[in-house]
């Protein structure tokens, strides 16, 4: 069975899974070799993270909208272990962690197929701070970040 190729699908969640989401991989984002070409990679996990937020009620619309806070990316990597292609199903467990008072880190792990039980086909990491969006100077996180992380830390989240 192919995994939903719609926008969202959440899985259950356990201490060692706290958010996964799962698509299938569209032609666009493959290369000439067939496989996800890679800095797709990095857009797929950067999918998983808003979904991740949306699930957590975050209004993305007014999160991204770079008004007030905004949180750039100030890190990504990625390493890979095997080919993602056309057609196939991806599942990404996104862990999240606080890093101090003004960032976090997300920790991604793309599974080939419909579930985490798939073959590692990559490893990802993006480390985010928050800024005032007019100095740029270094902010807290906003309270909605403080609480998606929060409940990311805890066993059970979804």
């Amino acid at each position: 069975m192919r995994p939903p190729s719609g926008p969202l699908s959440l899985m259950p969640s356990s201490p060692q899974t706290a958010f996964v989401y799962t698509r299938s991989i569209r032609f666009h984002e493959t290369d000439a070799a067939g496989v996800v070409y890679f800095a797709n990679v990095l857009v797929l996990c950067h999918e998983a993270y808003e979904a991740s937020l949306a699930a957590a009620g975050i209004d993305l619309g007014e999160f991204f909208s770079g008004t007030g806070l905004a949180i750039p990316i100030v890190h990504s990597s990625a390493d890979f272990r095997r080919p993602l292609r056309c057609g196939e199903g991806v599942a990404i467990a996104i862990f999240p962690e606080r890093q101090g008072d003004c960032g976090f880190e997300i920790r991604y792990r793309l599974f080939a197929g419909e579930d985490t039980s798939g073959a590692l086909a990559a490893t990802a990491q993006t480390r985010h701070r928050c800024i005032d969006a007019a100095s740029r100077h270094r902010h807290p996180l906003a309270p909605e970040v403080d609480q998606w992380l929060t409940a990311a830390a805890s066993p059970g989240y979804d």
